[in-house]
């Protein structure tokens, strides 16, 4: 994944609004989808970008697929742009 790939799928409102949701715990692709009016293909849409963004886990447990936030993305955003101001505080 590419930092490109990883600011597209954060650019998209209804994802960031999932990954809020992901941050309570992990929900199957029906309970992120409660009240956002959008169809089951839509969500999986989206889920599909986080995904390969590397910003979302899933794991099957029996006819269900949980998903879950995983942050070692985000670490690493966080980190490249702390190098970009030479490591978090910089003098003026």
């Amino acid at each position: 994944m590419s930092l490109q790939q990883t600011f597209k799928a954060l650019s998209d409102p209804t994802r960031r609004e999932i990954l809020q949701r992901l941050g309570k715990g992990r929900l199957t692709a029906g309970q992120l989808g409660e009240g956002l009016g959008l169809t089951g293909a839509t969500i999986s849409h989206h889920l599909s970008c986080l995904k390969e963004a590397g910003l979302v886990n899933d794991a099957r447990e029996g006819k269900y697929i949980y998903y879950e936030l995983d942050t070692s993305v985000m670490e690493d955003i966080f980190r490249w742009a702390a190098s970009l101001t030479g490591g978090g505080g910089h003098e003026k």
